[in-house]
């Protein structure tokens, strides 16, 4: 069997979350991987064999999306011929991680598609939802990967389709300590902005930054660039997680029983919907990185006994039931009716 695997390259989770599930996906098929999107400073220890521009969503430095630079760099007469030109009938199979060039490809040239994704698990009726009403949030999450079978991993299985989190065999493998210090992920706030808040507490944080070329240290802050070597030794070591409330560094942080702090980005619906999860089952959240705040973050410092969830290792299964409704053509025809799933509505722009 002839499988594509495409993976969204916004951000740093869905990579790492692939270097578990591109194995599992060999184990029962020939496997070509899709990239999209540049946002990403994982190094892969599997194959690339396309890199796409895609869609790429830019963070600015106050802990929000960069609407200006999102708009400015995206191309949609690009973005359409790499939809039209993907050779997507070449596969049996297209498993899409919320990747839209393997999942509009599929649609349009009506090659069976499964979204593999933590955003279906979000999108999921019996999902935890942000308070707020966001309809456009809601309507992006839902559309941007139009596969109509839809897999999702979340924080807990909410429902039949929904699964555990995968966590890494370098994380389920490690020997995980308590030292002194707290490691810091927040890619949506510049470094000025983390050492004018976690300065003002008499703890050691090490911080890791993609605005950061060299280390350096600040008082008793640490700021570090992104290295998985050293990320993953700082994660394992240190006594608790002050992230963004995505999802694969917050479910790996409650699987090693760390302390953990999130804040969601502003503006990102998903990781609004994340942080209600994570609040259910005893998760301290933030609005923002504010000394406003104060407080809350002080009470976290002080927290004794950590939320810690016992995640099982079911890859195999959940690949196993992929192909296993594969076989049994449990995949729904696409719909290309509307003129949105028709490449002929789209040659004006092209």
């Amino acid at each position: 069997m002839k499988i594509l695997y495409g993976i969204q390259g916004t951000g740093n989770g869905h990579l790492s979350r692939a270097e578990d599930v591109v194995p599992a996906l060999q184990k029962i098929g020939d496997v070509d991987v899709l990239v999209s999107g540049n946002q990403s400073q994982v190094k892969t220890q599997f194959t690339i064999d396309y890199q796409r521009k895609g869609l790429t969503f830019y963070t600015s430095k106050n802990g929000g999306i960069n609407v200006g630079k999102t708009i400015s760099n995206f191309r949609l007469a690009n973005f359409i011929r790499e939809i039209r030109d993907f050779p997507a009938k070449k596969y049996d199979l297209i498993i899409s991680d919320f990747e839209p060039i393997s999942a509009w490809s599929a649609m349009l040239k009506n090659v069976p598609c499964i979204e593999l994704s933590h955003q279906a698990a979000v999108c999921h009726p019996s999902s935890p939802k942000y308070d707020k009403s966001d309809f456009l949030g809601n309507y992006v999450l839902e559309h941007y990967c139009p596969a109509r079978t839809k897999y999702g991993f979340h924080f807990q299985s909410y429902d039949k389709s929904i699964f555990e989190p995968v966590i890494r065999k370098s994380i389920r493998e490690c020997l995980p300590t308590t030292e002194n210090y707290f490691m810091v992920y927040l890619p949506a706030y510049h470094d000025d902005s983390i050492f004018k808040v976690l300065s003002c507490f008499d703890v050691k944080w090490q911080v890791f930054s993609k605005h950061t070329k060299q280390s350096y240290t600040r008082h008793n802050v640490e700021f570090q660039p992104i290295d998985n070597t050293n990320f993953l030794s700082s994660f394992q070591n240190c006594e608790g997680v002050l992230c963004g409330s995505g999802f694969e560094l917050p479910a790996e942080a409650l699987y090693l029983g760390k302390k953990l702090l999130v804040i969601p980005m502003k503006g990102q619906f998903e990781q609004q919907c994340n942080a209600a999860s994570l609040k259910k089952i005893g998760i301290t959240v933030l609005p923002e990185l504010n000394l406003i705040h104060h407080r809350a973050i002080q009470n976290w410092l002080t927290i004794t006994k950590p939320v810690q969830l016992n995640y099982s290792s079911n890859l195999d299964a959940v690949t196993e039931k992929i192909i296993v409704d594969f076989e049994h053509q449990n995949i729904p025809k696409p719909e290309l009716t509307k003129p949105l799933f028709n490449l002929e509505f789209y040659k004006p722009f092209l």
